[in-house]
């Protein structure tokens, strides 16, 4: 199935529905992976009560420039992905999805696109950012993570093993936890990797997501 972002692009999704769901799940990928990262979460959080969409961000999977064209991106390409995201929160609007009940969760990028997301979108409230950077081709957490409001919230997961983000990925989660004060729980894992590896290294961890 496809979505069409604001400028044009064709965007590949899974629907994970269920009867009557408690909420629904925006689900965005790490690089170079693809929407079925996400595939065992969504089905355990189906199995909770919890729907989801997860998308291929442009250049990648079924999407147009996939699977390799996210390759050549240059930085404002990447950053154009967030329209990708948009896209998937408009279809469940069209579906009368009240925006509370809306959560993101990405990986990687994906995390810092969803918490670009969340900063520039006041009315969504909450967002589950598996290793998230300071700075993946220009989506700069530490500036979006200060602009969250009040009633907005995150939850950060790192290990300390990981190194793919151009650093140790848990000082850099225990740093957007300093700026987001109030606004942020912290999940700092010895080992598990990057990204969605860290809901394969950690069986509870699906558990913990769902309950935040």
């Amino acid at each position: 199935m496809f979505l069409k972002t604001y400028d044009g692009v064709k965007i590949a999704y899974d629907l994970y529905d269920v009867a009557d769901p408690k909420g629904y799940v925006v689900l965005t990928h790490m690089m170079p992976a693809t929407k079925e990262s996400w595939r065992d979460f969504a089905h355990f959080a189906q199995k909770q009560g919890y729907a989801s969409i997860a998308i291929d961000l442009r250049g990648h999977g079924q999407s147009d420039g996939g699977p390799n064209g996210y390759k050549n991106f240059s930085d404002e390409e990447h950053q154009k992905s967030i329209l990708d995201l948009n896209a998937a929160v408009e279809f469940l609007e069209k579906q009368k999805v009240n925006p509370n009940n809306i959560y993101f969760a990405g990986a990687s990028i994906g995390a810092n696109l969803s918490l670009q997301y969340l900063a520039e979108h006041p009315e969504f409230k909450k967002a589950i950012l598996l290793s998230a950077g300071l700075d993946y081709r220009g989506v700069k957490t530490d500036r979006l993570i200060k602009k969250l409001k009040p009633d907005q919230k995150v939850l950060l997961i790192a290990a300390k093993d990981d190194q793919r983000s151009g650093g140790n990925n848990a000082k850099m989660n225990q740093k957007l936890k300093e700026l987001a004060f109030k606004n942020s729980e912290l999940i700092i894992y010895e080992t598990g990797g990057h990204g969605t590896d860290l809901l394969k290294a950690h069986s509870e961890l699906s558990k913990k997501i769902l309950e935040f």
